[in-house]
């Protein structure tokens, strides 16, 4: 096991007797690998494992939980669960352990910070070591968790495949070939009724599942967070695709996409939860129908991306995070995300992994075929259209 960088640590098998795993923040095909490949690779080092019910709440508030907050794991417990989806531990957004939203006799509310409660909770449950799956939220609480005494083992999840310091995270694989099996379902239906189709799919930050889907579905147009976008030139795209005989346009939208000058369209926010995006889809489908006078309609996958089973590549990504962590912990590794950086699973200090996102690179060969494919992203007028 190489590493992302040379960190410093002393070895202590013999300290480890019992380590807790919990899955937080949105659910992403795979999680059950990492849990089951977690569970039997503990196991087979003769530690107690322990699965946290969603996300802390479990260890946090564990009266709350018929039998109890924490679930015992072992053989029995994981077995057969690799290709499920969901999480057998349930998870949860709400409740940042950080940054607690509490709501005060005058009906406001403050945040305060329950971070040594939490910890002194672990203690009392004789929990050596945590490894918490999650996205950046999650790896940010596991980061301070580290920073407050607890040994931390970090899993990357997120099916925006958003988080830096690994080249890929599990969850996305299945988005993408779901999205694009819609798109391609959807291209029948625009081709046939010669309309306009508007995908909205997730990615509040960065564009990777618009535009791996987009291209793979053959889409026209693809609007992504990373290019703020001005309807115009989608407009000419289509109306320029009907003077060449195609009356059909296939248009796909990141959820976090903004127009130039703009921002991203919010849907509300409740406490103690980020902003919740969405309606992008509806609002460019709105506009195109204006600009171009096209039959338009909208199609929001939405959650759907992140449910039904993982693909292989998503199984077997979550297998090897799950084993990974556990070696990390054996070798006396704290405060480090293990991550993919081709062809090894490597450690990266949590530090890093959550100091910035990772956004799409507009100069990638990714975006470059997208160019050459004569896709538009809302920046440019479309030249002559290539390929389709």
């Amino acid at each position: 096991m190489r590493s992302g960088r040379t960190l410093s640590f002393v070895p202590d098998v013999n300290a480890v007797s019992k380590i807790a795993i919990s899955t937080g923040g949105g659910d992403a095909p795979g999680l059950n690998a990492v849990i089951r490949s977690a569970t039997v690779a503990a196991r087979n080092r003769g530690w107690e494992v322990v699965g946290i019910r969603d996300g802390f709440n479990g260890i946090m508030y564990p009266d709350e939980y018929p039998g109890g907050g924490l679930m015992e794991l072992d053989r029995q417990a994981v077995r057969g669960i690799s290709h499920l989806g969901g999480t057998i531990l349930g998870s949860t957004n709400r409740g940042n352990p950080t940054a607690y939203p509490v709501q005060l006799d005058d009906g406001t509310w403050t945040e305060v910070d329950r971070t040594a409660e939490l910890v002194q909770r672990f203690s009392d449950e004789g929990i050596d070591a945590l490894i918490t799956v999650g996205g950046d939220g999650s790896l940010r609480i596991g980061n301070h968790l580290h920073h407050r005494g607890l040994r931390v083992i970090g899993v990357p999840k997120t099916i925006d495949n958003d988080l830096d310091k690994t080249t890929a995270t599990f969850g996305f694989d299945t988005a993408v070939d779901f999205a694009a099996e819609c798109i391609d379902r959807l291209f029948t239906t625009a081709t046939s009724h010669g309309r306009v189709m508007v995908v909205e799919v997730m990615g509040r930050d960065a564009g990777w599942i618009a535009l791996h889907a987009g291209m793979a579905g053959g889409a026209h147009c693809i609007l992504i967070p990373e290019i703020p976008y001005e309807l115009g030139p989608v407009a000419e795209t289509i109306l320029q695709r009907d003077r060449n005989g195609a009356r059909f346009t296939v248009i796909v939208v990141a959820e976090g996409a903004k127009p130039v000058g703009g921002e991203a369209t919010v849907l509300g926010k409740a406490i103690g939860q980020a902003v919740q995006l969405g309606g992008v889809g509806a609002k460019v489908a709105a506009e195109i129908a204006e600009l171009t006078g096209k039959e338009t309609r909208t199609v929001v996958l939405g959650h759907l991306l992140r449910g039904g089973s993982p693909t292989a590549l998503d199984r077997l990504l979550g297998l090897r995070f799950g084993a990974a962590a556990v070696r990390a912990i054996e070798e006396g590794q704290d405060g480090i995300m293990v991550g993919l950086q081709p062809p090894e699973v490597v450690y990266v200090p949590l530090e890093e992994a959550v100091r910035e996102i990772k956004v799409v690179p507009l100069d990638g060969d990714t975006m470059k075929t997208a160019r050459d494919l004569g896709i538009n992203f809302g920046d440019q007028m479309p030249g002559q259209l290539l390929g389709h």
